[in-house]
């Protein structure tokens, strides 16, 4: 069936949202700083409601958040960094090392981001004695603030878009050929973004699964998985890696399914260490 060649026009918006002489603030960029700060701000009031926590007693300081503000843009950066040159282009890099450093560009991968956050998080809760799930849980209502962020930015700088198709909602990228092409960076800001955001609040406000170590991180971990493997059914993968296994998998399948086996493992561990 032929494509339909009627799609949305794209919102040219340049990706440099202000230029100061050399000095270039990118929405990209924005993203990540706005992710992390308001993410911060909203960590916070979560270690401020004693009722949402087990005994009416929090797991950590706002203050303690307050210093774990540098160790998580450190870990999300370089995580990322590195997850993406190790997990997507490890060739390109190896020949050009010096692209190492052109985080302008793009190239970062949410999961090496993740590594590294929780990497982050395992080395500060055993400087500061603080309980690991304690700390995990409250940084993962937060986390699909700054992914849907992100995921717009995505859609702004027209990368990561998604495959040709005749959806009305379709849009002609301008670097993605003439084909109208599914807007898949939407798609993952809708998913991993504000929803994940909405059932995690529920969980948080509603069910009080905070009362519950390691649940709400576990419930994280696993409704990020599933929404990434949903929208690489429509998301093109990397150029340089294409599709792994009979057209359809991709490393971003491959990456996302142990978050989900990691994530509903934890979820039954915390219902059952509370029924105990």
């Amino acid at each position: 069936m032929p494509l339909s060649l009627s799609a949305l026009t794209f919102p040219n918006i340049d990706p440099v949202l202000l230029q100061i002489g050399p000095l270039a603030i990118h929405w990209y960029g924005l993203g990540y700083v706005l992710g992390i700060l308001l993410g911060w701000w909203y960590a916070k009031r979560l270690v401020q409601n004693n009722k949402l926590w087990r005994n009416n007693t929090p797991p950590l300081k706002p203050e303690d958040l307050d210093d774990f503000l540098v160790w998580a843009a450190l870990g999300i950066v370089l995580g990322g960094r590195l997850g993406y040159i190790l997990f997507y282009d490890f060739a390109a890099y190896r020949a050009d090392p010096l692209q190492v450093f052109a985080v302008w560009r793009g190239g970062m991968s949410f999961h090496g981001g993740l590594l590294g956050v929780v990497l982050a998080i395992v080395i500060f809760c055993r400087r500061r004695a603080i309980p690991l799930f304690g700390l995990i849980d409250t940084l993962s209502p937060v986390a699909p603030i700054g992914i849907g962020l992100v995921r717009i930015a995505n859609f702004i700088n027209s990368e990561l878009w998604g495959r040709p198709t005749d959806v009305p909602w379709a849009f002609v990228f301008p670097n993605g050929g003439p084909e109208p092409r599914h807007p898949s960076q939407l798609y993952e800001a809708a998913l991993e973004g504000l929803l994940l955001f909405l059932v995690l609040r529920l969980l948080t406000h509603r069910a009080l699964k905070l009362k519950q170590p390691g649940f709400v991180g576990g419930a994280f971990i696993t409704g990020y998985g599933i929404s990434r493997i949903i929208v690489e059914f429509f998301r093109v993968p990397d150029p340089q890696l294409g599709y792994l296994l009979g057209g359809w998998l991709t490393m971003g399948m491959i990456l996302s399914l142990p978050m989900i086996l990691v994530g509903g493992g934890a979820m039954i561990y915390a219902s059952r260490a509370r029924a105990a």
